[in-house]
This record gives C-alpha cells, sequence and structure tokens, in this order.
C-alpha cells in the first residue's frame, strides 16, 4: 500500500492516517515514572495485531525522557526503546498515565506537529494539555480527576459523559479499560 489510504474502524467511520510509502505506521508510546502497565499493554495490544496481507500494519516503540529504567505500576521495570532526543517522528502518539516530565511535554508538542494523531489514555490528558495539544477540545480522562482536570486548564473543555472522545486528530480516553474502546476505535 502506498500513498494516503483509509483506515476503517470499527464504527465505519474513517480515520485518515496516512500509510507511509515502504516502512510501517510508527506507534510511540510514552513512559515515564508510574507508567500504569495496562494503560500501555492494552493498546499495545490491539495495534500489534493489526495485520494486513498477514503483515503487521504497525511499528510500536516506547519513548521516555532517557533510556534509563522507568519504574511501571507494580514495580515493572521497561527501559524505553528510545529516549525523546533520538525517538523516531511517530505518525501515532499514545500517551498513558505517568508522572509527568518536562521532557516529554516538550516532545509530545513537537513530535505532534507532523503525527497523524495523538492520543491519551487516564491521566496522560494531563501531558497533552501541559503542551498545549488540547486548547479548545472537548476531553476526558480518569473519571476521578475530572474536576481537578478542569480546574488546571481551564481552555479545555471537560466531558463527563463519553469514555473516550475523537477530535480528529486527538482523541482522548478515561482511564483503564476505556483504552480498548479507544484503540480499538482507531484500528
Amino acid at each position: 500500500m502506498t500513498g494516503k489510504d483509509l483506515v476503517k474502524n470499527i464504527s465505519n467511520k474513517s480515520l485518515l492516517i496516512n500509510l507511509p510509502e515502504g516502512r510501517k505506521i510508527r506507534v510511540a508510546f510514552t513512559l515515564g515514572q508510574g507508567s500504569q502497565v495496562i494503560d500501555v499493554a492494552v493498546p499495545w495490544e490491539v495495534f500489534q495485531d493489526v495485520l494486513i496481507n498477514e503483515n503487521s500494519v504497525f511499528e510500536l516503540y516506547t519513548v521516555g525522557a532517557s533510556k534509563g529504567l522507568v519504574s511501571m505500576s507494580g514495580g515493572m521495570l521497561v527501559a524505553p526503546n528510545y529516549s525523546v532526543f533520538d525517538a523516531p517522528q511517530p505518525d501515532v502518539i499514545v500517551s498513558p498515565a505517568h508522572e509527568s516530565s518536562l521532557e516529554i511535554v516538550k516532545w509530545l508538542k513537537k513530535a505532534s506537529v507532523d503525527a497523524d494523531l495523538t492520543t491519551s489514555l487516564c491521566t496522560g490528558a494531563y501531558h497533552l494539555a501541559e503542551a498545549g495539544l488540547l486548547d479548545g477540545l472537548m476531553v476526558t480522562t480518569f473519571h476521578t480527576m475530572l474536576d481537578d482536570f478542569a480546574d488546571k486548564f481551564p481552555n479545555v473543555r471537560v466531558s463527563r459523559e463519553q469514555t473516550f472522545i475523537d477530535q480528529g486528530h486527538v482523541i482522548t480516553a478515561g482511564g483503564l479499560s476505556a483504552g480498548i474502546d479507544m484503540s480499538l476505535h482507531i484500528v
């Protein structure tokens, strides 16, 4: 497949993703201290299982503030594939819940300019908002953090009704299992 093709999602809406010539669609997952394993694992599993003619469509990788070990939920230690300084330009960005870092926020702001889609799961929406990527958009985040999020980011419209919200170039999802719905919606 070459050029721009439509990737159909389960709702029969079409999401225009630039299918790059000669390579897979790059999906970058940000990692930081306290990353929630489920917020990374769920979309990772969904993307890795998408095949066209028995070939994987997505190239998945992780990006951290550095390549040093990240302590995820439950104490799982993971080394990011790339740091914010050497990560390839992604086509899709997934920002899961983890402690914020200035390096990740700066990278999100820069990388999202040329990405086709930027997403967040759970409190990963905080990282996108800190980067200024959610101003004026309707978004969601983890249900117990909705009031705090609305207070911290008054230029962002917060929905309390939806598990995920598709704004075209940005999709935000509430916590945990909402990542399943969002990921299936994308593919």
